[in-house]
Formats: C-alpha cells, structure tokens, sequence
C-alpha cells in the first residue's frame, strides 16, 4: 500500500484527526494533531482516503505507549486513542463536541468531557469477542471482518478478565458475549455465527440503580461504564430539578432508569420503549412505584398521538442515530419547561441541538462524560429550555 509523510491537523469525530496530500483529504488514525508522521494508506474512496499512522516522525507530547499490546495500526479496531495520555484524549473529544455543535448547530460552545471514576483501564462491563475459524475469542480489526486473537482485553472490567473467555475454544465465527453485573454477577453468552441468536437458554443478571434492582436480559442494554448509571441520573435530576406534580417523559427510556429517578421528586411518569422484554423488566422493577407507566411503543408512533398533550419535563435518551427532527418537533410542540437530552454521539446531539434551535429551545446547559475511555465514543448531556 501507498505510504505518505503527512503533516497531522485536527482531530475529526470517528476517532482520527485530518491530513491533507495533494490537495486530499486523509482521515489518519493512530496519530495525534500537529504531529509528522509516515502513513499506509488503507482505503482510497473519490472525496478522500483513510491512512494509518505507521511511522512517528515528530511525537506529539500527549503520545503515549499503548497500555494494550493488540492496539496500534493493522490490529484491533475497538480502540482509538490508546496512544494518547488520558486527558489528552478528553480534550480531543472536546474539540470534537465543539466542532460538531458549530459545524451542524450554529452553536458555539466549548464543553470539557469529564473523566469518570477509576481510570482509563478495566472499566468496559459489557465485552462482544468475536471467533475466528479456529475458535480463538478476540476483535475485529479496523474495519474488517478479520478476527484478532487476544489473551484479555485491557478496558474490560476485572471480573470480565478473570472469566475463561480467551483461553477457551469456541465455535469458529460465533460470538461470545461477557457481561459483569453491578450485583456482583458474571454471565457469558454465545451467538450463532448466522443468526446471531443465542445458541443456549436466556440468562438474568441483576442490576442495582437508582434504589430499584433490575432483572435483565444479561444480553440487553445497560450502561457499560460502572459510573456512568449513577453519574447520568444525577446530572439528569440536577438539571430538570422536577417539582411536585409536574409531569415527566422518559423517551426511548429502556428499564426506566431516569424514571426511576424523577419519580420521587414530581408527578405522573410515562416511559416510552420499543423494546418489550426492557418494557417487562422496568415494570417488574418499578411495581412498587405507581407515578411511573410505562407504554411499549415506538416514540414517534406514540408521540403522533393527540391525547399525549401536556408535558412539564421530557428526558430524551434515543439511540446512536438520534431523535431526528419528527421527535423533536413533537415534543416542542407541548412545550415542556426543560427537556434534558443524554446523547452518545456527538454529531447526533449536534444535529438535533440544531433542530431545537429552530423551534424555540437552546441549550441552558451542556456535560459531557468520559464513559468510553480509550474509545472515540463520550456522553453528552444538554439541558434546553426555551429561548
């Protein structure tokens, strides 16, 4: 493959900073801005290409040795910033979020990401391996379907670690999945290699939050940074500030956490979900909670409903894609007092910040959370109020 001596600008969101060759644009991952280095060129498409960073010509002070032996150029894709100091990579996801928030909101701001408690390391509690064709657990390298054999994984949280996961033979190109409870409880599943569906029976785990336990699919959704549950709710209760009687939305709200939450301090909450068995699982958990319902449904299907009309307070917590403009224009249209919006991409927050914008709402607040260490990924959480 080509190799390029490039001159390293900025950090882009996706978990690579830009370069520029010959009038081109390079998305270079590996490598840290103002840095010169000597890139393989891995992917060639019309508008640009992709590079790693194969050579450090010129170090960046914020580089690092990888804590990881499997991270670095050609190896495993489930780490970005390895190479660089803990509180550099909370400052490149800054500018990342800033970046977005003027590019696809007109909005300037400058929001620092914060470090979460205990460390860039041994913190992931939900671990997917992948199998190879000789049963070997491990991850796909960057961008492919190639399997990277590993003896453990550095983020992955101790109890993870200490389970057989890699020195055990699998079905070749199944997957296996490792989850550590904050009850104590470890459990792994496997998928079919196909189907993707679990080739054993269904198992539990119990979570503990916001002073309800929690029966869940060990397979569903459920934060995967121990602090990043009580760190959520609590800056989410601190910006709503919810008073007695005030009527509550938890969107696209799984288990009801953040209803969870809210309930004791306001009235009536209804918590909209898509997914049944999550639907299940928060009703069990919240029995004994009665201003909490929960509507197994789409949001937009159930927001497009006209008896849905009064609203104090809306937490929006949507998938990776975002709310969109539909959602967001529903909910404008009740005009809640405050909405707060916990978003895991920032282009995401970005674009629908942009829409909000647009119908009234500015952001009176915005955090952001190192919940991914090592990871391109962060959380982001904006409280808008109307303009």
């Amino acid at each position: 493959m080509t190799l390029l001596e490039l001159e390293v600008g900025a950090v882009a969101h996706g978990g690579h900073c830009v370069a520029r060759h010959d009038g081109r644009v390079i998305f270079v991952r590996h490598a840290l801005p103002g840095e010169r280095v000597l890139a393989r060129v891995t992917d060639e498409r019309k508008g640009f290409l992709r590079a790693d960073a194969v050579e450090i010509l010129l170090p960046s002070p914020d580089r690092v040795i990888p804590p990881c032996p499997f991270s670095g150029p050609g190896a495993c894709g489930g780490c970005d910033w390895q190479h660089a100091d803990p509180a550099a990579q909370r400052r490149l996801k800054t500018q990342v979020l800033t970046e977005q928030l003027a590019r696809l909101a007109s909005f300037p701001a400058s929001v620092p990401v914060e470090a979460l408690p205990g460390g860039p390391l041994g913190w992931r509690t939900r671990v997917q391996y992948a199998v190879d064709d000789e049963g070997r657990a491990g991850f796909h390298r960057h961008r492919s379907g190639e399997v990277i054999p590993v003896d453990r994984c550095r983020i992955a949280h101790p109890a993870i670690q200490a389970l057989p996961v890699t020195s055990e033979r699998w079905p070749a190109g199944s997957a296996v999945e490792a989850v550590a409870a904050s009850s104590g409880e470890t459990a792994v599943l496997t998928r079919a290699a196909r189907s993707g569906r679990l080739t054993g029976p269904p198992v539990r785990v119990r979570e503990v939050a916001a002073g309800h336990d929690w029966s869940i699919d060990a397979g569903g959704f459920w934060q995967v940074h121990p602090h990043a549950v009580e760190t959520f709710t609590s800056t989410v209760l601190e910006m709503l500030r919810p008073a007695a009687g005030e009527r509550a939305w938890d969107l696209y709200g799984g288990v009801g956490l953040f209803a969870a939450t809210l309930a004791p301090h306001c009235g009536p909450v209804t918590v909209v979900e898509g997914d049944r068995r999550a639907v299940a699982a928060g009703r069990k958990a919240l029995r004994d909670t009665p201003n909490v319902r929960f509507v197994n449904d789409d949001v937009a299907a159930a927001l497009s409903n006209q008896r849905w009309r009064s609203v104090d307070l809306v937490v929006l917590d949507p998938p990776r894609a975002g709310a969109g403009r539909e959602v967001v224009s529903s909910i404008a249209a009740r005009s809640p007092r405050a909405i707060a919006y916990v978003a895991c991409d920032p282009a995401a927050f970005a674009r629908d910040t942009g829409f909000l914008l647009g119908l009234g709402y500015s952001p009176a607040q915005i955090r952001a959370f190192d919940s991914f260490p090592m990871t391109q990924h962060f959380e982001t959480i904006g409280l808008f109020v109307r303009s």
